[in-house]
Parts: C-alpha cells; structure tokens; sequence
C-alpha cells in the first residue's frame, strides 16, 4: 500500500504528455540477437547490445549499434569486440552514468565512452557467471544483476551464482542479495522510487532494499520468464516476458495489463521519454520494435 501511494503521488504532480509518437519497426538492417535497447535521452539516440552468437561465449564478436528514432542506423558495429582495441562477448544489459556506457558482459561490465564509444575499461566481478541487466540509481549507484546460469548439456543449466550487485565508491561490485531464491535475477531498475528487479527463472517482481537486501513482492504477472523492465511517468512499471510473447503494464493499483502483444522472445526493454515509446528487443528475430505506449 506504500508503494501504491508513493506512485499515485508522483504521477499526480506530473503533466500531461503529449500522445506517443507513431510505431517503428527496426529489421534487416544487421542487428544479431539484439538483447537490450537504451535510449540515450541526452544524444537522443537508441543503443542496441547485440550478443551476435551464444550468450554465454567469450568470442569477443559482440558489438553495440546506434539508431536513429526514426529507425535509422547510424552506426552498425559502433563498439565491435572485433576490433583490436575492444572486447565485447555477449553483451547484454545497458546504462549510463554520465558520459560513461556500462554494458553487462558475462563476468565484467565494460566501460565505454558514452558519445565517442572509446573503451574506458572493465569491471570484472569474481564468482559472476551471467550478469544480465545493468541500472544506474539517482545518486549514482551502479547495480547490476547475476542470473546465475552456466552452460549445460541441453543448453542453459543453474550456475549458483544468483545475485544483485552495486559497485562501491573505489570500483568494487559489493553483493546487496547474493542467492539462489532470488529466481534467477534478469531486468534491474534503480530510480527514486526504489530498487525493482524481475526474473527470468520464478517470474517474480520485487523490489529489493539496497542497504539490507530485503525483498518486498510486488503482485506476480500473469505469465513468467521476464526479462526487462522500465517505469513511465505515471509511475507504472513496463516488463517483458518470453513466456507470454507480450510486454506487461502494471498499474499504480497493481493490476497487470498488456501494453504490448504479440512480441516474439522480448529481451532487455528500453524507454524513449521523448516519444512515449517502449523498446523491445526481439532476441531470436533480430529486430527492436519501437511501440507507442503512455
């Protein structure tokens, strides 16, 4: 009930928003098993992770491109862990802290420059086995999500490795929940509401206390393996989920609905603030739909 008045609250002291720009779909362009999509407000620009093979292989053959709004690709392979300079394997999850771009890479998140793309270095975590979504917090606070999944022989099987991390003024990735109850943690969301994490294993949404690691259940989707999640500006929470090839709404009342259907494999979502619209990745189909919603 808190949580459902701190959001009615701050939707309350909001404006209304002009209507959503129209639907763009973004495909045959190059993209390969496109994971997640950032909108960087300050460029005005989508960021697409692209795995470009396994997401558990270190082939250093991943690469990041750079769209346009309007479905333009401005730059292909923008970061390519082709090139001598760059490692990139599976690059996943995606945030920003001032001109500096975290991309979740397996065991490290990468650091790259924000508008040159220039490698800024890694930030290794030891133990880590998939680090899957990256969120950067109002005061600066890096977290960033382990699914604790390994490579099996019928394809992904249980690491052990499950946990929310946040790296610590001097670098280093301090474990805020570290277990395997967490369900297999994929999307993070830090803002000033709180810390909010979906699963990919369980199909839960909770929202975990920084300090202690407590978690507060927030009512279960319908369907499950969910993968990214963002908030508008009503205060409503958007999630994907693989299970029900859709992208769930929930509501300040806590009422789930289906913002988006039809969504083959959605991965790691984003949000254009600008144009009302959420940004799906479809993983298995290499393309990033952009879909008005408000």
């Amino acid at each position: 009930m808190i949580l459902v008045a701190v959001l009615v609250g701050c939707a309350g002291e909001r404006r209304a928003a002009p209507p959503p720009a129209a639907q763009v779909t973004i495909r045959a362009v190059g993209l390969q098993t496109p994971e997640s999509v950032l909108y960087d407000h300050v460029g005005d620009v989508y960021l697409v992770s692209n795995i470009n093979g396994s997401p558990l292989e270190k082939d250093d053959n991943g690469f990041l491109s750079r769209i346009s709004p309007d479905g333009t690709v401005l730059a292909l392979k923008w970061i390519d862990g082709a090139t001598a300079d760059v490692t990139l394997n599976a690059p996943k999850g995606m945030g920003i802290k001032g001109d500096t771009l975290l991309v979740a890479d397996i065991d490290a998140v990468r650091l790259f420059h924000r508008v040159t793309g220039a490698p800024l270095g890694a930030r290794e975590i030891a133990g880590a086995s998939f680090l899957n979504d990256v969120a950067v917090g109002p005061d600066g606070s890096v977290y960033v999500t382990d699914s604790g999944l390994q490579a099996g022989p019928q394809g992904f099987a249980p690491s052990g490795s499950d946990a929310v991390y946040r790296f610590d003024a001097t670098g280093r990735a301090v474990p805020v929940a570290r277990d395997t109850s967490l369900g297999r943690p994929n999307g993070v969301l830090a803002d000033e509401i709180g810390l909010v994490v979906v699963t990919f294993g369980s199909g839960e949404v909770y929202q975990l206390n920084p300090a202690s690691g407590a978690r507060t259940p927030l009512p279960k989707p319908p369907a499950g393996s969910l993968d990214g999640v963002v908030r508008l500006a009503d205060g409503s929470l958007l999630v994907s989920s693989w299970e029900a090839k859709a992208v769930y709404r929930l509501a300040a009342g806590g009422a789930w609905t289906v913002a988006v259907d039809s969504v083959e494999a959605p991965a790691d979502i984003g949000y254009d603030s600008k144009r009302q619209r959420v940004l799906i990745p479809l993983f298995t189909g290499n393309e990033v739909r952009a879909e008005p919603v408000r």
